[in-house]
Protein backbone atom coordinates (compact mmCIF):
# COMPACT_ATOMS: atom_id res chain seq x y z
CA UNK A 1 0.00 0.00 0.00
CA UNK A 2 1.40 3.38 -1.04
CA UNK A 3 0.07 6.21 1.06
CA UNK A 4 -0.30 9.59 -0.61
CA UNK A 5 -1.26 12.88 0.96
CA UNK A 6 -2.21 16.03 -0.92
CA UNK A 7 -2.01 19.55 0.45
CA UNK A 8 -1.99 23.13 -0.70
CA UNK A 9 -5.56 23.60 -1.88
CA UNK A 10 -7.67 26.60 -0.97
CA UNK A 11 -10.01 29.35 -2.07
CA UNK A 12 -8.42 31.88 -4.42
CA UNK A 13 -9.48 34.50 -6.91
CA UNK A 14 -9.25 34.02 -10.66
CA UNK A 15 -5.77 34.83 -11.92
CA UNK A 16 -4.10 33.67 -8.72
CA UNK A 17 -1.59 30.87 -8.23
CA UNK A 18 -1.48 27.83 -5.99
CA UNK A 19 1.03 25.04 -5.51
CA UNK A 20 -0.28 21.62 -4.57
CA UNK A 21 1.92 18.98 -2.98
CA UNK A 22 1.65 15.22 -3.03
CA UNK A 23 3.80 13.55 -0.39
CA UNK A 24 4.40 9.94 0.49
CA UNK A 25 6.40 8.10 3.16
CA UNK A 26 6.78 5.18 0.75
CA UNK A 27 10.45 4.30 0.22
CA UNK A 28 9.78 3.34 -3.42
CA UNK A 29 8.10 6.66 -4.23
CA UNK A 30 11.09 7.68 -6.32
CA UNK A 31 10.49 4.74 -8.67
CA UNK A 32 6.90 5.69 -9.43
CA UNK A 33 5.31 8.00 -11.94
CA UNK A 34 2.79 10.30 -10.29
CA UNK A 35 -0.29 11.85 -11.83
CA UNK A 36 -2.59 14.66 -10.80
CA UNK A 37 -6.30 14.34 -11.55
CA UNK A 38 -9.24 16.53 -10.67
CA UNK A 39 -12.92 16.02 -10.18
CA UNK A 40 -15.60 18.67 -9.99
CA UNK A 41 -19.09 18.00 -8.60
CA UNK A 42 -21.24 16.02 -11.04
CA UNK A 43 -18.36 15.71 -13.49
CA UNK A 44 -16.09 12.83 -14.35
CA UNK A 45 -12.55 12.67 -13.05
CA UNK A 46 -10.17 14.46 -15.41
CA UNK A 47 -6.46 14.03 -16.00
CA UNK A 48 -4.35 17.12 -15.29
CA UNK A 49 -0.65 16.25 -15.43
CA UNK A 50 1.82 13.46 -14.77
CA UNK A 51 5.53 13.06 -14.22
CA UNK A 52 7.81 10.06 -14.40
CA UNK A 53 9.88 8.71 -11.53
CA UNK A 54 12.99 10.82 -12.07
CA UNK A 55 11.24 13.95 -13.29
CA UNK A 56 12.55 14.09 -16.83
CA UNK A 57 9.28 13.26 -18.56
CA UNK A 58 5.97 15.06 -18.11
CA UNK A 59 2.50 14.92 -19.64
CA UNK A 60 -0.20 17.60 -19.49
CA UNK A 61 -3.83 17.93 -20.35
CA UNK A 62 -4.15 20.53 -23.10
CA UNK A 63 -6.21 23.06 -21.15
CA UNK A 64 -3.59 23.40 -18.42
CA UNK A 65 -0.38 22.99 -20.42
CA UNK A 66 0.45 26.69 -20.57
CA UNK A 67 -0.53 27.41 -16.94
CA UNK A 68 0.40 24.39 -14.78
CA UNK A 69 3.78 22.84 -14.07
CA UNK A 70 4.35 19.45 -12.50
CA UNK A 71 7.65 18.73 -10.79
CA UNK A 72 9.07 16.47 -8.13
CA UNK A 73 11.68 16.48 -5.42
CA UNK A 74 12.55 12.87 -4.69
CA UNK A 75 14.75 13.79 -1.74
CA UNK A 76 11.53 14.95 -0.09
CA UNK A 77 9.29 12.26 -1.60
CA UNK A 78 7.07 15.00 -2.95
CA UNK A 79 5.48 15.89 -6.26
CA UNK A 80 4.25 19.42 -6.88
CA UNK A 81 1.65 20.98 -9.13
CA UNK A 82 2.25 24.66 -9.66
CA UNK A 83 -0.95 26.25 -10.93
CA UNK A 84 -0.84 29.74 -12.38
CA UNK A 85 -3.52 32.02 -13.83
CA UNK A 86 -6.24 29.96 -12.21
CA UNK A 87 -9.72 30.08 -13.70
CA UNK A 88 -13.11 29.31 -12.15
CA UNK A 89 -13.27 26.19 -14.31
CA UNK A 90 -10.21 24.86 -12.48
CA UNK A 91 -12.38 24.48 -9.39
CA UNK A 92 -12.30 20.82 -8.34
CA UNK A 93 -10.92 18.34 -5.89
CA UNK A 94 -7.37 17.55 -6.93
CA UNK A 95 -6.02 14.06 -6.33
CA UNK A 96 -2.59 12.59 -6.85
CA UNK A 97 -1.98 9.00 -7.83
CA UNK A 98 1.08 6.77 -7.99
CA UNK A 99 1.79 4.13 -10.60
CA UNK A 100 3.58 0.81 -10.35
CA UNK A 101 7.38 1.11 -10.23
CA UNK A 102 8.94 2.34 -13.48
CA UNK A 103 5.63 2.55 -15.33
CA UNK A 104 5.62 5.50 -17.73
CA UNK A 105 3.35 8.43 -16.79
CA UNK A 106 -0.08 8.15 -18.35
CA UNK A 107 -3.32 10.09 -18.60
CA UNK A 108 -5.73 7.30 -17.67
CA UNK A 109 -6.83 6.63 -14.15
CA UNK A 110 -6.41 2.89 -14.57
CA UNK A 111 -2.67 3.39 -15.09
CA UNK A 112 -2.32 4.28 -11.42
CA UNK A 113 -2.50 1.93 -8.49
CA UNK A 114 -2.66 4.22 -5.46
CA UNK A 115 -4.64 7.38 -4.83
CA UNK A 116 -4.67 10.13 -2.28
CA UNK A 117 -7.83 11.58 -0.79
CA UNK A 118 -7.53 14.93 -2.53
CA UNK A 119 -7.33 18.62 -1.75
CA UNK A 120 -9.99 21.14 -2.75
CA UNK A 121 -9.22 24.05 -5.06
CA UNK A 122 -11.89 26.69 -5.44
CA UNK A 123 -11.39 29.61 -7.81
CA UNK A 124 -13.78 32.53 -7.54
CA UNK A 125 -14.51 34.84 -10.45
Amino acid sequence: QVRLGESGGGLVQAGSSLTLSCASPERTFDTRSVGWFRQAPEKEREFVAAINWDGDSTVYEDSVKARFTISRENAKNTVYLQMNRLKPEDTAGYLCAAAAPFRRPGARGDEYDYWGRGTQVTVSS
